[in-house]
């Protein structure tokens, strides 16, 4: 008999994306016995990992972005049966950054295959003070407000194309070149793994923190992050005046950030946050305002399956 998975789907999805989950399912159903629970709600999906009882072995697939992602870790994590699990993704988002990180096709039935012949591989989590985690990335001050910007730029925009190229992956951009013209003011002290980045006497235009490394459909913000090194990547920026924020704001889209005089990307296993209030934004959930926070790296929390053709890890099965 063929192994079998679980598949959690987002009840919500719309007329196109119940298409896409049946290319994938198809797939899928090749190669293992396939049980589908469709969500709306972190209750409903509670209510489901109820009903499954103990998953055993069985791999967790999710079909959805980002959001759906680290809804089910959170879940997990928050149950305590996050440890040794294994998932699998199928792209289903607007940005499916995560996906992008571990080399997972975008397109769902290339990436149900992957899955069907892939590799296991160790994943990092990000924890806070709070036990709440992050997947794929934090962002803070004008990054936090350039990414609901850029949310609702990519909802307008992603309809504009023609099948996988559209006009929503700009939106992150055009959220933080907004941001930049009126951003937030933050008066924070920053400290990686004890160390302090900057203090209060900077104005500080953007905190970022990344297990992946790009945001908003594919702009890497804290590009060389990796979510199998056991470390934090960090993103400080600092430019004060209109040009120097336009200057930042506009290398963004080439991933040319880290060329700026007042950028610095550091790595650590814990970072902590205080001062002036700042709203967090961890994969897109929104929290805050608060006047301080902490957050660190869980290395190999669970496991992913990649594309075989992905760096290989010792770990790898």
């Amino acid at each position: 008999m063929s192994d079998s998975i679980v598949v959690i789907t987002n009840a919500d999805a719309g007329t196109a994306d119940d298409e896409a989950l049946e290319s994938a399912l198809e797939v899928l159903r090749r190669s293992f016995e396939v049980d589908v629970h469709a969500t709306s709600s972190p209750d409903e999906l509670d209510e489901v990992l109820d009903g499954l009882g103990d998953l055993g072995d069985r791999k967790v697939v999710v079909v959805g972005g980002d959001g759906s992602v680290h809804a089910v870790v959170a879940a997990l994590h928050r149950r305590n049966e996050l440890s040794g699990r294994v998932l699998g993704l199928i792209p289903l988002g607007t940005g499916n950054d995560f996906a992008r990180t571990l080399d997972i096709p975008l397109d769902p039935a290339e990436a149900a295959e992957a899955f069907a012949t892939g590799h296991t591989r160790a994943v990092d989590l990000i924890v806070d003070d709070l036990d709440a985690v992050t997947v794929n990335g934090v962002h803070l001050g004008a990054g936090a407000e350039a990414g609901e910007k850029g949310a609702r730029w990519k909802s307008r925009l992603g309809s504009v194309g023609i099948g996988k190229v559209n006009l929503g992956k700009i939106g992150y951009p055009i959220g933080a070149l907004q941001t930049a013209l009126n951003p937030p003011t933050l008066r924070v002290r920053v400290e990686v793994d004890g160390e302090v980045v900057v203090d209060v006497d900077h104005q500080v235009l953007m905190v970022a923190l990344g297990n992946g490394a790009s945001v908003g459909g594919g702009t890497e913000l804290t590009p060389d992050a990796e979510p199998h090194d056991g470390l934090i990547d960090v993103l400080v920026a600092t430019p004060v005046g209109t040009l120097s924020r336009l200057g930042y704001a506009l290398r963004l889209p080439f991933g040319r950030h880290e060329e700026h005089s007042d950028v610095q990307i550091v790595r650590g296993m814990s970072v902590r946050v205080s001062g002036s209030e700042f709203t967090c934004n961890s994969d897109g959930e929104i929290d805050g305002p608060v006047r301080s926070r902490s957050w660190r790296v869980l290395p190999a929390a669970y496991a992913m399956v990649v594309p075989v053709e992905s760096e290989s890890d010792p770990s790898a099965n």
